[in-house]
């Protein structure tokens, strides 16, 4: 069974001449353990994707599927709760708490799930110190460089026992030795059996990945494996009828 599935799904947004197609009947499925990197030129709607597959809004049409159950069946209660336990969203922009320390930003999903505050900063800590960031572990987002505070982020999304991980250009703020230490983490999660979906331009980055999507204008223009590098992805292959 695929953790994400994705049917037909499109997402429009604004009236008459303000409209736009964001995503048009985008089909995608993403099973346990697999990492699919999605790549496009800007505007293409791969952050709109993510923000639909993590339930933060809805598609105009089209369903989707988080480990088999249909959000469009879920109240907002049951998104919340879907969201803390099952999947791990990393922004673009971080959203840090800004009055929280970084391990107290890391741990908040689990305590907020009823987990002990004692065992959710250890898995906090844990997950920080893969990032290298166990010595800034009590410091507030503030304090933290651009690429420190991404790097919480990613902590935050994978601690716990999630089945989705979705994250908007994790590696934005970093430099190469630190990107490649998020996509290990990332990578790692995904061999423990999360499914793993990741918006990017860098073809470097999507190389990590099991499958690479390419959408232009709101449509899965092209997939492929990455066998050859990531060379081969920067001039992805025509899609059909192109």
């Amino acid at each position: 069974m695929s953790v994400l599935e994705l049917r037909g799904v499109s997402k429009v947004y604004g009236e008459g001449p303000a409209r736009v197609r964001a995503l048009q009947r985008v089909d995608l499925a993403v099973e346990a353990g697999a990492l699919v990197a999605v790549m496009g030129p800007s505007g293409s709607g791969k952050s709109t994707l993510l923000t639909i597959a993590g339930s933060l809004e809805d598609p105009t049409s089209g369903e989707v599927l988080v480990c088999g159950t249909a959000l469009s069946g879920m109240s907002r209660n049951q998104r919340a709760r879907l969201r803390r336990r099952t999947i791990g969203y990393v922004f673009q922009d971080f959203n840090l708490l800004a009055g929280l320390s970084a391990a107290e930003n890391v741990a908040l999903p689990l305590e907020l799930d009823g987990t002990s505050v004692r065992k959710a900063r250890a898995a906090g800590m844990r997950a920080l110190e893969e990032l290298g960031l166990g010595e800034r572990a009590s410091r507030y987002p503030d304090e933290l460089s651009g690429g420190e505070r991404q790097r919480v982020a990613i902590a935050r999304a994978v601690v716990g026992d999630r089945r989705l991980l979705l994250a908007d250009e994790p590696s934005g703020a970093l430099d190469s030795v630190n990107g490649e230490a998020v996509m290990r983490l990332i990578r790692a999660a995904c061999r423990q059996g999360v499914a793993g979906v990741v918006v990017t331009h860098d073809a470097q980055l999507a190389s990590w990945a099991d499958r690479v999507v390419f959408l232009r204008d709101g449509r899965v223009a092209d997939q492929t494996a990455p066998a050859a590098g990531p060379e081969s992805l920067l001039t992805p292959s025509p899609g059909p009828g192109q």
